[in-house]
């Protein structure tokens, strides 16, 4: 990310941190995981009015990055929300699908992603805060040196964190 403002970077997640996902997990706990509902509900989850508010507050004196787990083929419906929502433009990172020959796409626990996304925009930019609610990211990020406010404002299922960790898809 080329560094056009010298201003820092707040980077929050999407799922339980800005949008509430709590109508969907139900598509979670069936085996196997009901991903594509999962995912094709997520434009109808509500804001989280406190992850809103923080993220309103940083985008005073930041940029915004949005960092989430959902697979890039989602990148419209995370657009439009972020839109109907009325949030701050910034650059989305999703994970990559799967490829056309059949690839699984990027599954690594979220927490080996996204600490691979906030180094590499931290060579650039100064990273001044990671919002997320995977207690695991929030503790891999505090290890390597980055400031974290856990989001535990939103009701987290046992299938979230565990398809988050295991599964590598949000």
């Amino acid at each position: 990310m080329a560094d056009s403002s010298g201003r820092p970077i707040a980077v929050f997640d999407l799922d339980n941190t800005l949008a509430d996902t709590a109508h969907r997990q139900r598509f979670l706990e069936s085996s196997p995981r009901d991903w594509g509902g999962f995912f094709a509900a997520a434009p109808q989850d509500p804001p989280l009015a406190e992850g809103v508010a923080l993220l309103r507050e940083h985008a005073r004196e930041c940029d915004i990055v949005y960092l989430t787990g959902r697979p890039e083929r989602c990148r419209r419906d995370t657009l439009d929300w972020l839109a109907a929502q009325g949030l701050p433009q910034g650059r989305v990172v999703m994970r990559q699908d799967a490829g056309r020959g059949g690839g699984r796409g990027d599954r690594r626990p979220a927490r080996f992603v996204k600490l691979e996304v906030l180094r590499g925009l931290a060579r650039d930019r100064a990273v001044r805060v990671l919002v997320d609610d995977d207690e695991l990211v929030c503790d891999d990020a505090e290890r390597a040196g980055f400031t974290v406010v856990r989001a535990r404002w939103a009701d987290r299922s046992a299938a979230l964190a565990d398809a988050q960790e295991r599964d590598g898809r949000t």
